[in-house]
């Protein structure tokens, strides 16, 4: 699940640093990466592992310019956790799958440059 943002906008408000603790933003192995041809703009179904502690976390992801369904598996990537599950159809994304918008506004995923375990959080 992906929202778009307008890039030129001004920088959000300043918050504090336990406003920042309370984004619980953590890195996953996509498992699974599924068609998801229902979705109102093209998307595909994700499964992604966040480690033993975490687990399994399905995800709604507008990725389709960019990577094919399989490229995806084996690919780490970083999600927002502690969102409410949003419905999307028939689909209950759990987490959001973060990404950034090229110069055509297509989305480029947030990945780090090394591999990382399962579950680490964003510091």
């Amino acid at each position: 699940m992906h929202l778009a943002p307008d890039p030129a906008a001004p920088p959000a408000p300043q918050i504090g640093f336990d406003d920042w603790l309370c984004v619980d933003i953590r890195v996953g192995t996509i498992v699974e990466a599924l068609p998801f041809p229902e979705a109102r703009k093209p998307a595909y179904k994700l499964l992604i592992d966040f480690g033993p502690v975490i687990g399994q976390r399905k995800s709604s992801a507008q990725i389709t310019e960019h990577y094919r369904l399989e490229d995806l598996p084996g690919m780490q990537v970083a999600a927002v956790l502690n969102f409410p599950p949003r419905q999307i159809g028939k689909f209950m994304s759990e987490v959001l799958t973060l990404g950034f918008p090229d110069a055509a506004g297509r989305v480029v995923l947030v990945q780090p440059s090394a591999p990382v375990p399962d579950g680490g959080r964003l510091f």
